[in-house]
């Protein structure tokens, strides 16, 4: 099996820890017996692979929108978009980072042409 790349474009960044107390802390976690800040290589990959069928079914969601009502410009299709996103993040539906989510709206953007 070929080794899938990510584009470097896709973004990876530290989740967010919360560690109560004075002294400083870092937030890892052991992973295979090693201590990990963020995301693995195969939980990146796992995000990508979401991230971009996400994407595919935005390109195929915009393209009907659009057809069916021609007075929508593609813009404004792509910010409802990702409005609705970001609402399907906020009542806790999905779990994509702000980042990712402005991600998948510029790859569907690419894929569209527009």
């Amino acid at each position: 099996m070929a080794e899938r790349t990510i584009p470097p474009d896709f973004p990876r960044e530290t989740p967010l820890a919360s560690v109560p107390g004075a002294q400083p802390k870092l937030a890892v976690r052991l992973v295979n017996g090693k201590y990990i800040s963020g995301l693995t290589d195969e939980e990146w990959l796992d995000r990508y692979d979401g991230c971009e069928d996400l994407a595919q079914q935005c390109v195929i969601y915009c393209t009907r929108k659009v057809a069916e009502n021609p007075a929508l410009t593609h813009e404004c299709c792509l910010t409802n978009v990702r409005k609705g996103f970001a609402l399907k993040v906020q009542r806790g539906e999905w779990d994509l980072s702000e980042q990712e989510q402005d991600w998948v709206v510029k790859r569907a953007r690419l894929i569209l042409g527009w």
